[in-house]
């Protein structure tokens, strides 16, 4: 008697792809709507830093998966990956270049955009939350 910890069941393939795709898509819709309601219940300044930090999510989010295919590809090779693995960590110091840039000239609030920065945790929860839902 075996385990499946597969929710989908045995017939689905386990892909990860339709599944990033879903949270980005719940990521898009929570940009879009947060920057609304934000712009409503708070001000315009607010929900553009909503929308600047979401935007700045995505980025986040296709530089890592192309630092993360090139240094498991470089290793997939049997070559050791040296400087791919440091763009890794060099986008952590641009975004937060990003966001001080946007603090010091105080053109959006800093609060805002890493309230939309984090629109990617969301997204999963809710991704979390529909694959709880739907097992």
């Amino acid at each position: 008697m075996s385990v499946d910890l597969d929710p989908d069941g045995p017939d689905r393939p386990l892909t990860t792809e339709a599944r990033n795709d879903r949270i980005l898509v719940i990521l898009a819709v929570l940009s879009i709507g947060g920057s609304i309601a934000s712009a409503v219940l708070v001000d315009a300044r607010f929900g553009l830093g909503v929308l600047v930090g979401c935007v700045l999510a995505f980025a986040n989010y296709f530089w890592m998966r192309r630092s993360l295919r090139a240094i498991f590809s470089t290793a997939a090779e049997g070559q050791r990956p040296s400087f791919i693995g440091a763009g890794y960590f060099i986008r952590y110091l641009v975004l937060g270049g990003i966001v001080a840039f946007f603090h010091v000239f105080g053109l959006l609030p800093i609060a805002a955009v890493l309230v939309g920065m984090a629109g990617f945790g969301f997204a999963i929860l809710f991704e979390a939350a529909f694959r709880g839902f739907r097992t």
